[in-house]
């Protein structure tokens, strides 16, 4: 019977991959096809709009911006070849590359720059980061005018640090700039006609996502750098097939139905590590994840109680349990994979019992319960609650775990409504935009656990300044008093663990957790 319903499973993947119209046979037919895993559909193929992580996925491939991440995370040139920023750093000045086109083979001008920029910011357009660039957020775009086909210039209200970042940003779709006819004279979205290596060819909802080599693709000379630097595409074409059951994607792997999987289980490491016809590459995220601590009501209100409460935990054996040996404790708010990680976030302050009793023994704690909201949907949050639970017990804290789903513990996160939370946040490429999660004052700022005048402060401060060795000193400052105050406990930040068959060649995991399929080889059979 077990092996009848393997079987089974292993029919049905198949047929969810050929889309019922081709065979297994022919699909492995297709050497210059390759296959990856995506979790689940996605949402449009309109950049920034109406998306989520698939739908960027997809489109980051589509679809270029003036600027993209490094693989360091820094802010690098894509299509502008320059930015001069102005003397008041107001005004950003970009020369566009002269050996781009889109899809439909017209040339990039500054109108196209323009033009997309002004849907954009049009509202009726919801694009996820509007909020960014009209002032309430970290920007304000004043203007934007175009002296030459050729420049694009941007000026802001005020001057901030993040302007580049946030142009950047993936889940923005990298302000990614298309051709007009990408919209319909309706004004309705079509399909991305963009620059970047791959264009899209077929959408076949709930089944995959499939895109085709751009033969006239310009590339940055050099090598692959994050979503800059060299992005030629090796294959003809790249399927993102659409399975949400972790076990039929496994499944699919070992049959030989999909090339690579770029965000394996960590349950079945063990197996694929015994595979021969199977490759393991991890990469570091800045995803980061701990125990999110509400200070507004006894007994978390004291700082001492939350003091002990990180006391009691052996953070790196608890980290190496939950993460199978893959992920390094860290206690700071900064992803080890930033390049702002330095040795003054890599400290981690050793287990010490003795001196937790002795906090909770001054502030009055007599064992009164805390609950510890968590979700059995993501594994890693459920475990870090069990063991934290047992640790804490150890010094007398009674954490009383609570089991809800996501979306719940997630309406929770937002209102503020627990006493502590096993949370997951995804990825945030500067320090500022991920300390701009925690930090809050006042009971308008939705889902800020950290009310602190000095940090917001701080906070400010590391927005104004554009001088990254000024702004480490800040993110030092900040990463400081987190320690001391413990509105969270973070614990380490996850890695990224890809797995491909052996004829894939090339692939990377990088800090973005984003897979990239240019530069990546299929070998013939």
């Amino acid at each position: 019977m077990p092996c009848f319903c393997c079987r089974l499973l292993l029919c049905a993947v198949v047929l969810m991959l050929s889309g019922g119209l081709v065979s297994e046979v022919s699909a492995q037919s297709l050497p210059s096809t390759l296959r990856i895993r995506l979790g689940g559909d996605i949402r449009s193929t309109d950049p920034g709009v109406n998306r989520d992580a698939n739908s960027d996925m997809v489109v980051m491939h589509i679809v270029e911006g003036l600027v993209a991440y490094r693989e360091d995370t820094s802010v690098g040139l894509l299509l502008a070849e320059s930015v001069n920023i102005s003397a008041d750093r107001r005004a950003y000045t970009f020369k566009l590359r002269r050996d781009v086109r889109f899809h439909n083979g017209a040339p990039l001008t500054a109108a196209d720059v323009l033009f997309s920029w002004r849907r954009y910011m049009a509202p009726q357009t919801h694009w996820r980061c509007l909020a960014e660039f009209d002032g309430r957020g970290t920007s304000k775009v004043v203007d934007i005018n175009a002296p030459d086909a050729e420049t694009v210039v941007f000026t802001l209200e005020k001057p901030s640090a993040l302007f580049l970042t946030m142009l950047a940003r993936t889940d923005c779709g990298g302000t990614g700039i298309y051709h007009r006819d990408s919209i319909a004279r309706n004004g309705k979205w079509v399909a991305p006609i963009g620059t970047g290596p791959f264009k899209l060819a077929t959408w076949r909802r709930g089944q995959y996502v499939e895109l085709e080599r751009n033969a006239n693709y310009a590339a940055l000379p050099g090598r692959r750098d994050g979503f800059t630097g060299h992005k030629t595409a090796e294959v003809e074409k790249v399927r993102f097939t659409i399975i949400p059951d972790v076990s039929a994607s496994k499944a699919a792997l070992l049959s030989g139905s999909i090339d690579l999987i770029f965000d394996v289980d960590t349950e079945d490491l063990s197996e694929l590590r015994q595979r021969r016809d199977i490759t393991l590459s991890t990469s570091p995220t800045l995803n980061l994840n701990g125990i999110l601590l509400q200070s507004r009501q006894w007994p978390l209100s004291d700082v001492r109680i939350r003091r002990a409460l990180a006391l009691s935990l052996d953070l790196p054996l608890l980290v190496s349990s939950v993460t199978t040996g893959m992920s390094q404790a860290s206690r700071s708010a900064i992803p080890l994979a930033s390049r702002f990680y330095t040795a003054a976030q890599s400290a981690v302050p050793a287990r010490d019992l003795a001196r937790a009793r002795q906090l909770l023994a001054e502030s009055g704690y007599k064992g009164e319960s805390i609950k510890l909201l968590t979700t059995v949907r993501y594994k890693n949050m459920f475990e870090i609650a069990v063991l934290a639970q047992a640790m804490a017990l150890e010094v007398g804290i009674r954490l009383e775990i609570e089991v809800h789903d996501w979306a719940t513990l997630l309406d929770a996160y937002n209102k503020q409504k627990y006493d502590a939370m096993t949370f997951s946040f995804s990825s945030r490429v500067d320090p500022s935009l991920f300390y701009g999660t925690l930090v809050g004052i006042g009971a308008e700022q939705t889902g800020r656990v950290w009310n602190d005048s000095k940090a917001q402060a701080l906070l400010n401060k590391s927005t104004a300044s554009a001088d990254p060795a000024e702004r480490q000193l800040v993110f030092d400052e900040l990463d400081a008093l987190l320690l001391d105050d413990v509105p969270v406990i973070f614990m380490y930040s996850a890695v990224k663990i890809a797995a491909a068959r052996t004829d894939v060649s090339g692939y990377a995991g990088w800090p973005m957790s984003y897979p990239r399929a240019w530069g990546v080889k299929m070998r013939s059979p």
